[in-house]
């Protein structure tokens, strides 16, 4: 596939904010493996240069960068004693004029080795054994302290951070109450990262439905959140949710709607539909051309707590659009950006991918097609990429996508210019890399290995990447 991607201004609300970047070119220079030869040959290498063996057996890195271990499950201590749990995922970095904090997810749902310690007060269901952590760091990345913000949560994977600096930990999970479970999950929490107190007795935000939640993008103009599924049998959705008139986000104010009289159906939770001219867009695979774009209607989810029926299975297939893998979201450009990672003829995708990004724009009300991944020809090799999961932008232009696929696992940047290159590579296992985000000032990229559960803080010569050449193959 040769067709240009859409030129595009990403301006980050949230931790790194007001940044424009621009990624331009042509499919096979995000996705495919000549756009990161010249990063074999390292002479005007794409990025920062290929990435280095590690003697230590954990991260590979360009020549120059370095990382620190910030947590690890079952080594580090929480302040309460107990060992930082299994499953890091999803992560946000707030900073304040009193220091810095990353939330952690956890996505425990099984029998991983450490669960997150059900704290009285901070514990929604004993039952479960999911939550979030907070990180306190100083400039360089140490780790000063981490304790439980949020416990008895499942499965929790993405998130998003709102406008008004907090996290929303979602779960991915239709759970329902029964055996260990002594609640329904499927939902959304919010978690502060400096208020321990407004973390105690945690809320779900039900009206923002019961399914399994991935992540999640709020416009800081209406205060309305989009939300992205990761679900089969029917393929997933994506939502809107439009809070009630009147409502106005800020700390709490979620919390206190979802307590208030009413507040489980609070709001108007609606799934997308797609269409084209007259014809309807069933599944989001059908686009395989950058810059397709579709006009979008939303469609009210009939039962938004799935008392009986999944929200995704309250719908026929002429009546909203359906995903693959919908992953990782954010609010960008005055719009949503989200991800599918993948698709898949034999999971009832019409067509193959190994990645889509796609934009919502809320004043035109269309979704448009920005990047999409062929489907990786060998996925053990360096320059081949597959599986975009989590994404962040870089405050050096481009962005940084966390892998989520088949074979070597890394975190992937994106240049301005379109070209891929290797920001880093597990070299302890196959399992993905989560939760990217940059600190406040841009010296350190955090990112997270999620088995065994390690939290990374790196650095190393930041500065704009290479594009080997300005753009030449």
């Amino acid at each position: 596939m040769t067709s240009s991607i859409s030129r595009r201004d990403l301006l980050r609300s949230g931790a790194v904010g007001g940044l424009g970047i621009a990624i331009v070119g042509s499919v096979e220079a995000i996705a495919g493996p000549a756009a990161a030869q010249s990063a074999q040959s390292g002479l005007t290498a794409v990025g920062y240069g290929p990435v280095v063996a590690d003697p230590a057996g954990l991260l590979a890195l360009p020549r120059g960068f370095s990382y620190k271990v910030v947590a690890q499950a079952g080594k580090t201590l929480l302040e309460t004693g107990e060992p930082t749990p299994s499953d890091a995922d999803g992560t946000g970095f707030f900073h304040s004029r009193n220091g810095s904090v990353l939330v952690n997810n956890h996505e425990i749902g099984g029998n991983e080795p450490y669960g997150v310690p059900a704290l009285p007060g901070l514990t929604y269901d004993p039952g479960a054994r999911g939550g979030t952590t907070n990180i306190e760091v100083d400039r360089q990345g140490n780790r000063i302290r981490e304790y439980v913000s949020v416990a008895g949560t499942h499965n929790n994977c993405a998130g998003g951070i709102t406008p008004w600096d907090t996290w929303l930990t979602c779960e991915e999970t239709e759970q329902r109450a029964g055996g260990a479970f002594q609640k329904d999950h499927g939902y959304v929490f919010e978690v502060d990262p400096f208020d321990r107190e407004a973390n105690l007795d945690p809320v779900p935000l039900k009206f923002l439905g019961r399914f399994s939640h991935e992540a999640v993008a709020v416009d800081p103009h209406t205060s309305a959140i989009y939300e992205t599924e990761d679900a089969g049998g029917p393929l997933g959705l994506y939502f809107r949710w439009t809070p009630p008139r009147r409502f106005r986000g800020g700390k709490g104010a979620l919390r206190a709607l979802a307590l208030s009289q009413g507040g489980d159906t609070a709001g108007t939770l609606q799934a997308m539909s797609c269409s084209k001219g007259s014809k309807h867009i069933a599944d989001l695979s059908e686009a395989t051309q950058p810059g397709t774009r579709y006009k979008v209607t939303w469609v009210d989810v009939p039962d938004r707590d799935a008392a009986t029926v999944s929200v995704r299975k309250q719908f026929t297939d002429d009546q909203v659009t359906r995903s693959r893998k919908l992953e990782g979201a954010w609010w960008a450009d005055g719009g949503a950006y989200f991800v599918a990672s993948f698709a898949r003829t034999d999971d009832g995708s019409v067509n193959e991918h190994d990645g889509q990004v796609w934009f919502y724009d809320p004043r035109s009300e269309t979704v448009t097609l920005k990047t999409i991944f062929g489907v990786n020809p060998d996925p053990e090799q360096d320059t081949d990429y597959d599986g975009p999961d989590n994404i962040t932008v870089s405050p050096y232009g481009g962005i940084i996508l966390a892998e989520d696929g088949e074979g070597l696992s890394h975190l992937v940047g994106v240049t301005k210019q379109g070209k891929a290159y290797p920001m880093a590579r597990n070299e302890l296992n196959d399992s993905e890399f989560t939760g990217p985000t940059f600190s406040e000032d841009g010296r350190i990229l955090f990112a997270n290995i999620q088995s065994p559960g390690y939290v990374f803080a790196i650095t190393g010569p930041w500065g704009r990447p290479g594009n080997a050449g300005g753009g030449h193959h």
